[in-house]
C-alpha cells in the first residue's frame, strides 16, 4: 500500500490536461491523505489511530447550447483500519457515480429580466450557506443527492432556489466491508427527501447578502434501513457582509428546527416532539497589506437535548463542518449539535500560492445532559459540567505547481475540559490530530 501511495504522489505533478473538443471536457483530481490522531475525543474508538486514504474524482462535462450533461465518479478508500477505528461511509465509498445530471438554461421562461436554470439527476449540492445541505469536500467521501434544483435570478438582485433532493444512502455501510474497501452502489428512495427553497438578495457590486429559507427533511423506514422517522422543518434567516480589504465584515445565521423524531430506530419507539435552534454570528476585519490578514471573531450555538420532554438536539442534517468548526476525518468531534462556542481566527494569504489560518475555540455544552457535539461523550445526569475544552486549529495550503498540485496540512490540539475528562465514557489526556494532503488536478 505504501508503494501505491508513493507512486500516486509521484504522478500528481504532471497529470495531463485531458480537455477534448466539441463541447466535451474531461477533468478530475487525485488526493492522497495521511491522518493520525492521539487521544481520540469520540467515545468508543481507538485512543490513537492513523489512516492513509486516497480519493479519486473523474468528471465528464458536455455542453451544447443551453444543455449541459455531467457525469462524475468518486472513488474514496482508506487503509489500515481495524475494528476500533471509527470508520464510516464518510470515509469510504468505492467507485460511486456521485453525479449524473442534466442542466438546462431556460432563459427568461418565468418572465422578462429573469434567468432560470433547471438541474435534474444525481448531483452534489450546496444550498444557501451549506450548513444544512452541502457536499463536504474535506471528508474523504461526500454527500450526493438525486432530484432537481430550479434556480431563478430575478431583477434587483433576487435569486430563488427550489429543491427536491433524495440524499443517497452510502453503501456498503458495515464495518467489514468498509475496512475491505468493498463496492456497492449507493441508493436513494422517496422515503428520505429534502424539499423547500431559499430566497436570497444581493445587489450587483454590494457586499450585503440577505437570505430566508425553508427546508423540510422527512424520512421513513425503508426495507433493510430502519430510521428515526425524522420529520423536521427548518426556517432560516441569514445576513452577511462579504470580506473586503480595508473593511469590516459580519455574518449572522439563525435556524429554528421543529417537528418530530422517534426515540430510536425500533419500530415501536416513542415519538418525540422536536424543537431546536442554531445560531452563528461573526465579526471580522480585513487589512489591505501584502499578506491580506483577516481577523474573525465568531460564535456558534446549537441546542442540545435536556430534561424538558421536548427533543432539543439540533440536527445539522447534511451540512459541512470544516469551514466553521473543525476537520472531520479521524477527528470529527465538533459539529453543529449541543455546542456553545466562541472563537477567534487569524487568516493570511501571503501570495496566490499560499494561504493559512490559525484559530481558537472555547467549547461548552449547550445542555449538560446531552452528549457533547458529535463525540457521543455523555453524562445523562448533568453532573460532569458543561465545559468540554479549548480547541486550537490550523490549516496551511500551498500550490506546489499552480492549478496542478496542491499541498494541505491540517492540525488540531484539543485541551480537554472537565466534562470530556469526567463524563462516564470520557477519557483523560488531550487530543492531537494532523492530516497531510497532496492533491493533483487534471
Amino acid at each position: 500500500m505504501k508503494f501505491r501511495v508513493l507512486a500516486v504522489l509521484g504522478l500528481l505533478g504532471w497529470a495531463p490536461d485531458a480537455r477534448a473538443q466539441d463541447g466535451l471536457q474531461i477533468s478530475g483530481s487525485i488526493r492522497a491523505r495521511y491522518e493520525a490522531i492521539e487521544g481520540q475525543p469520540r467515545a468508543g474508538g481507538n485512543a490513537s489511530d492513523q489512516l492513509p486514504g486516497l480519493r479519486t474524482i473523474l468528471r465528464a462535462d458536455w455542453k451544447h447550447g443551453p444543455i449541459e450533461l455531467v457525469g462524475e465518479i468518486y472513488d474514496s478508500r482508506e487503509w489500515n483500519a481495524n475494528p476500533g477505528t471509527p470508520l464510516s461511509t464518510n470515509d469510504v465509498n468505492v467507485m460511486e457515480p456521485a453525479q449524473a445530471y442534466v442542466m438546462a438554461d431556460l432563459g427568461a421562461a418565468l418572465g422578462k429580466g429573469t434567468k432560470t436554470t433547471l438541474q435534474a439527476g444525481r448531483m452534489l449540492a450546496r444550498i444557501g450557506s451549506g450548513r444544512l445541505i452541502a457536499s463536504d469536500d474535506y471528508r474523504n467521501s461526500t454527500n450526493s443527492y438525486t432530484g432537481a434544483i430550479a434556480t431563478t435570478a430575478m431583477p434587483g438582485g433576487y435569486t430563488s432556489t427550489l429543491i427536491y433532493l433524495m440524499p443517497h444512502l452510502r453503501l456498503p455501510d458495515d464495518g467489514v466491508s468498509l475496512r475491505d474497501n468493498r463496492f456497492a452502489l449507493d441508493s436513494e428512495n422517496a422515503n428520505i427527501a429534502l424539499t423547500g427553497g431559499v430566497l436570497a438578495h444581493q445587489r450587483k457590486g454590494s457586499p450585503l447578502l440577505s437570505e430566508i429559507s425553508f427546508i423540510h427533511f422527512g424520512e421513513r423506514d425503508a426495507p433493510g434501513h430502519p430510521t428515526r422517522d425524522r420529520s423536521l422543518n427548518n426556517l432560516g434567516l441569514r445576513a452577511g457582509l462579504d470580506p473586503r480589504p480595508g473593511h469590516w465584515d459580519a455574518g449572522f445565521e439563525g435556524i429554528y428546527q421543529w417537528g418530530h423524531v422517534s426515540a430510536s430506530t425500533a419500530a415501536n419507539a416513542a415519538t418525540l416532539t422536536a424543537s431546536a435552534t442554531f445560531l452563528r454570528a461573526s465579526l471580522g476585519y480585513s487589512w489591505a497589506g501584502k499578506w491580506k490578514p483577516h481577523v474573525l471573531a465568531e460564535f456558534d450555538r446549537a441546542s442540545g437535548d435536556g430534561t424538558s420532554g421536548t427533543y432539543g438536539h439540533f440536527d445539522s442534517l447534511f451540512g459541512f463542518r470544516r469551514g466553521d468548526l473543525a476537520p472531520s476525518g479521524l477527528y470529527n468531534a465538533v459539529g453543529r449539535a449541543n455546542i456553545a462556542s466562541p472563537g477567534l481566527r487569524v487568516e493570511v494569504t501571503p501570495s496566490a500560492r499560499l494561504d493559512a489560518f490559525i484559530g481558537w475555540r472555547g467549547l461548552w455544552l449547550a445542555d449538560s445532559h446531552d452528549s457533547f457535539s458529535t463525540t457521543n461523550v455523555r453524562d445523562a445526569t448533568g453532573r460532569s459540567g458543561d465545559f468540554a475544552g479549548h480547541q486550537f486549529d490550523t490549516r496551511l495550503r500551498w500550490w506546489v505547481k499552480p492549478k496542478r498540485l496542491r499541498f494541505e496540512f491540517d492540525g488540531v490540539y484539543l485541551a480537554r475540559g472537565a466534562f470530556m475528562k469526567n463524563a462516564p465514557n470520557g477519557r483523560r489526556g488531550d487530543t492531537r490530530y494532523v492530516s497531510f494532503n497532496l492533491i493533483g488536478y487534471f
